[in-house]
């Protein structure tokens, strides 16, 4: 998720598309909360790892 997050950024930010920016924004948030959470040892919807 944290790689389509950087993919998003970059294409949107090279396309000069906005909406790309903002999901890419979101994808990365999400991730890096996922793998936040994953490393911690909590588990994120059901796994105990999230990678």
């Amino acid at each position: 998720m944290i790689i389509l997050g950087d993919i998003c950024l970059v294409l949107g930010f090279v396309l000069g598309i906005s909406i790309l920016w903002t999901i890419g924004i979101i994808l990365l948030v999400i991730g890096a909360v996922l793998w936040l959470l994953g490393t911690l040892g909590h588990a994120v919807a059901g796994r105990r790892h999230y990678w």
